[in-house]
């Protein structure tokens, strides 16, 4: 298959059939090729998703994704009768539901894609699942495997190699990353994400058929998942909101407050324990952090001050990303004329003295919170998010989501002049 003739499938991955519908319009108006009733909207609405989507869009090809992993023979029949040109069965499914699936397709007129996420199975199975006449085969990275930096296009190429059957590729497909899709072998290109939660599809679809035409990446600050070397820069993109909702509403600390509101605070954490008023640790913590790190103190809850404006000058002299003291700071006049993210939760002009009890790098808790050496600490005008080391690529890649998520609704509600309740059909989904 050229480049011109790869085909640009919409995943339509929401809850909410009116919203599905609007993006289905936009994109087709950008050229894209198929649109795919995603799980999401199946589980949803049911096979009336499809039946709606047949009704609007008459001439295009449908996609139901089914995910079947039994029953093949009743869902491809269910998905045929109600308007989808193919539909999709799992890869890892028994083989007799992938056989069956076939049978059913070619009885009802539909025809069937075998969809792997498992990238360490699909090399064992790939030659019998094309033996048993599927039509297509898909290489697939799933959302919760994305969020961790995981792509599909090492082992998209290795199968590219191995099938005659069309090859389609999903996960995570973005106007930067489609060349390596289409350059690895993939005749179908899934984009879900970058479409579908695009404040304008029309254009994110023109953008990705650009970069493939053109065979060259076109750079975007959303819709791509990031690994560790890039958290940070994620980091500042967010709000804590997004990193909140994104960890299931995680809870933040509470009890401080930003000395420069406007100011972002980002960067992981150099923690020290000291007693109330003793200001010597804290000062030494200063020559122990890195270039973007943020110093966080717990002296107690109370004061004397620990902090002061000499203490932010040699801080911001080591390039350190900012403070956060479970105590008390002074200075704050000369602070918020240095724009140095600070957050406290006291603040007093007396001083203690430096008598140099406690310790540096160790566990801390704050209001609830366990705070590691380590940890990302976010601040900004909402209040302060810390997460683990280990889970900061996951926490960044949701966040990433949810803040994508908002910036379309955002628009629709805008454009149309709605609400939030109308727009997402917050009635629907009240628990019953």
């Amino acid at each position: 298959m050229t480049i011109k003739n790869i085909i640009v499938q919409v995943a339509l991955d929401f809850v909410d059939l009116n919203r599905a519908i609007k993006v289905a319009g936009e994109a087709i108006e950008g050229g894209a090729d198929w649109l795919e009733i995603g799980t999401p909207l199946i589980k949803s609405e049911g096979m009336n998703a499809i039946r709606r989507m047949r009704e609007l869009f008459p001439e295009t090809m449908l996609i139901a994704d089914m995910k079947t992993m039994d029953a093949g023979r009743v869902e491809m029949e269910m998905a045929a009768k109600a308007g989808a040109g193919i539909a999709v069965v799992m890869g890892n499914a028994p083989g007799a539901t992938i056989r069956e699936c076939v049978l059913a397709g070619k009885n009802y007129g539909i025809k069937v894609c075998a969809d792997f996420m498992d990238a360490d199975a699909v090399d064992e199975r790939i030659g019998n699942v094309e033996k048993w006449g599927v039509d297509y085969i898909s290489i697939h990275t799933a959302i919760d495997d994305q969020m961790s930096g995981k792509t599909p296009f090492d082992t998209l190429q290795r199968i590219c190699r191995k099938v005659g059957v069309p090859v389609a590729v999903a996960g995570g497909i973005n106007s930067e990353n489609v060349v390596d899709a289409v350059n690895a072998g993939a005749q179908i290109v899934i984009v879900g994400g970058y479409i579908s939660k695009s404040e304008n599809a029309k254009d994110a679809v023109n953008t990705i058929r650009l970069a493939v035409k053109e065979n060259k990446r076109i750079q975007t600050s959303l819709f791509k998942r990031v690994a560790h070397k890039d958290v940070r820069n994620a980091f500042m993109q967010l709000s804590t909101a997004n990193i909140s909702d994104g960890r299931h509403r995680a809870k933040s600390i509470t009890g401080l407050y930003p000395i420069n509101p406007s100011v972002k605070l980002v960067g992981t954490a150099v923690t020290v324990r000291t007693y109330p008023g003793d200001w010597a640790k804290p000062v030494e913590a200063i020559d122990v952090a890195k270039e973007g790190d943020v110093i966080i103190i717990d002296a107690g809850g109370t004061g004397p001050a620990v902090w002061g404006e000499l203490a932010t000058h040699s801080a911001m002299q080591k390039k350190i990303s900012g403070l956060v003291v479970l105590g008390a700071i002074r200075d704050t006049a000369e602070i918020k004329k240095l724009n140095f993210p600070v957050y406290t939760k006291l603040v007093m002009p007396d001083a203690g003295e430096p008598r140099g009890l406690g310790e540096i790098n160790v566990p801390l808790n704050i209001s609830g919170i366990q705070i590691m050496p380590g940890d990302w600490i976010i601040g900004d005008e909402d209040g302060l998010m810390a997460i683990p080391q280990a889970e900061s690529e996951i926490s960044v890649n949701y966040g990433m989501d949810c803040l994508e998520k908002e910036n379309r609704i955002r628009k629709e509600i805008l454009s149309e002049k709605s609400s939030l309740g109308k727009v997402t059909d917050l009635l629907k989904w009240e628990k019953k």
